[in-house]
């Protein structure tokens, strides 16, 4: 009963970062991290290598399985994907209807998992606070970056795919926003809610490139430098504050041939500036309400890895 649990939760957590990466602003890899499962995450993929692969040749499936921790894999991926196949209309036609709403909850989500990495920090030294500004910095250049024109091109959806993934595990840094920079996320909540097979596989096997590469990469870091590491992952949190404030005013935007909009450019308002402006209800009770509601499951997450861990 115990190990049932243990994989219903672990199934739960890939829901929930399966449905923060539908969402352009918010990354999957924070939920990963604030649930107590990003290092396993990392191990886990980067243990898919050629000594794996040997031992599937020498010593059968079982034996791969359980070096690649593959029971962790699959309730972890199976969740995130049918989050994914689940969720994508649901949450375009949330941003669409409730965006105030909706950009409220994930902006107390991230202001929590902030407060949260940062207390994992062992030390502060001048090298955490350089690492802290710089990936702040770094995640306020991919949100400030205009969008470009996306395609169903074969080899540009495979190229989203590797990047959107390393995007996707990096804590602060949206793979869904990275798809819209690159004007491939219309393209493929399109390809998820009209079930587009080959779209999909394409860019799903530019995921496992990406994956496969940038895991062990992101791994190698924070074995040697971790604290620098967990450093420059807040700032990227930090930074991505800019991209899900709930209230903002549209100044440019760009209408692709299906009636779509893209938003170029935007301005930060505070909400009853929002309200002058705009002339809309800025929400702001409710919107409050989302926000600790964010704040609140960050800390059920917490709570909870904490419980898993101490279990484990």
């Amino acid at each position: 009963m115990v190990l049932f649990k243990h994989w219903l939760l672990l199934f739960l957590k890939g829901m929930a970062m399966g449905a923060a990466d539908v969402v352009p602003g918010v990354s999957g890899g924070t939920i990963a991290f604030i649930s107590g499962i990003y290092e396993d995450l990392l191990d886990s993929i980067r243990s898919i290598n050629l000594h794996s692969l040997k031992l599937l040749k020498n010593e059968g499936p079982t034996a791969f399985w359980r070096a690649i921790n593959g029971n962790f894999l699959l309730a972890l991926f199976s969740g995130i994907l049918l989050s994914i196949a689940s969720f994508a209309s649901l949450v375009s036609h949330l941003l669409e209807s409730q965006p105030i709403l909706v950009w409220s909850f994930f902006f107390g989500l991230i202001v929590a998992s902030i407060v949260y990495i940062f207390r994992q920090l062992p030390r502060l030294r001048w090298q955490e606070w350089t690492f802290l500004w710089l990936g702040t910095l770094m995640a306020l250049g991919v949100s400030l970056a205009p969008p470009i024109q996306g395609s169903t091109d074969w080899l540009m959806v495979f190229m989203a795919g590797t990047v959107a993934i390393c995007a996707m595990i990096l804590p602060g840094v949206s793979g869904s926003f990275i798809l819209l920079l690159l004007g491939m996320y219309p393209v493929m909540i399109d390809a998820i809610s009209g079930f587009q097979w080959q779209i999909i596989l394409i860019f799903m096997l530019g995921c496992v490139t990406g994956l496969m590469v940038f895991s062990r990469f992101l791994s190698w870091l924070l074995r040697h430098y971790h604290s620098c590491t967990i450093a420059l992952l807040t700032g990227f949190l930090l930074g991505s504050l800019y991209i899900v404030w709930p209230w903002r005013e549209t100044l440019e935007v760009i209408i692709d041939s299906r009636g779509r909009e893209t938003i170029l450019s935007s301005r930060l308002l505070l909400p009853a500036e929002f309200a002058r402006v705009t002339g809309l209800d800025p929400k702001t009770l409710m919107a409050t309400l989302w926000m600790f509601a964010g704040l609140l499951l960050v800390l059920g997450l917490e709570y909870l890895g904490g419980q898993q861990r101490k279990k484990l």
